[in-house]
């Protein structure tokens, strides 16, 4: 399937396409809107705030927490040393910073929204609006569910070079939709998420863009909580309302599914600089 027609189901109700290419194992959206930043403007687009107004909030949140619980540990296992440093691309609140801050990090984040931005200082998290503010070198960069949010594949890569310490990991977090929850949902699969997410990656991509850019897919990681959120906002998208039950059998079946195939809603992947 070349094209798959879908809509801004979330904010804007507007239709968007995904197009296939075929070099990468991947999708772009499009058109991409010129003023994009506004369709982040909303109190419905979660990452960048802490509500807990609906029942789905609140399911978030508390999966949140212990989300930024096992990152923290996968963090601390793949990172020696006691004087570690990471840099959260994409930050939003500042949560998981905030969590490794507690535990002895060196912390410093980047997020464009200054809504989100905001909270996180209030946290107490060092926050920058752009990358290019900084220059000096990390153990760890990550970029949890935003490299798809990136406009320019190639530039955001070139800046993962400039600011990783040589023997430094970067870990990105995406959706795949080669999941069997994209597929069960299709044009209605919460994680297509347009216009925000431009670009839609299997490992397959991932691997590709790595070595293009002079570096390696070294392991990648289950998110295994994500099928379940994601269930939920679909069904939403799909069926004007939530089935609960429904949402967390095909959560629960796409695990089992990737447990054989490792097509897993998503994927968190570790890459190093190559010598």
């Amino acid at each position: 399937m070349n094209r798959i027609k879908t809509k801004d189901f979330s904010i804007s109700q507007e239709d968007f396409e995904l197009v296939y290419n075929e070099k990468y194992d991947l999708y772009k959206t499009s058109p991409i809107p010129e003023n994009l930043e506004s369709y982040y403007e909303s109190e419905d687009y979660i990452s960048h705030t802490d509500a807990k107004t609906s029942l789905i909030d609140k399911l978030y949140q508390i999966v949140k927490k212990i989300t930024i619980k096992s990152k923290t540990n996968l963090l601390s296992k793949i990172t020696e040393g006691t004087d570690r440093s990471i840099l959260d691309i994409g930050c939003g609140t500042g949560s998981l910073l905030q969590s490794l801050k507690v535990n002895s990090w060196n912390t410093k984040g980047i997020e464009p929204n200054e809504g989100a931005r905001a909270r996180a200082e209030e946290k107490g998290v060092t926050c920058f609006s752009h990358s290019k503010q900084l220059n000096e070198k990390f153990d760890v960069i990550s970029m949890w569910h935003v490299l798809e949010h990136v406009p320019n594949l190639e530039i955001q890569f070139n800046e993962l070079k400039r600011l990783l310490n040589s023997k430094g990991k970067v870990i990105i977090a995406v959706p795949n939709f080669k999941s069997y929850d994209a597929s069960f949902y299709g044009k209605f699969w919460a994680a297509f998420d347009v216009p925000r997410h431009i670009w839609h990656f299997s490992e397959n991509a991932i691997s590709k863009l790595a070595d293009e850019h002079h570096f390696k897919l070294i392991e990648t990681k289950p998110m295994w909580f994500d099928t379940f959120y994601v269930s939920l906002l679909s069904e939403k998208y799909k069926y004007k309302k939530v089935n609960y039950l429904r949402a967390f059998g095909v959560g629960l079946l796409s695990n089992l599914k990737a447990v054989k195939n490792g097509e897993f809603s998503s994927k968190i992947y570790i890459l190093e600089a190559k010598n």
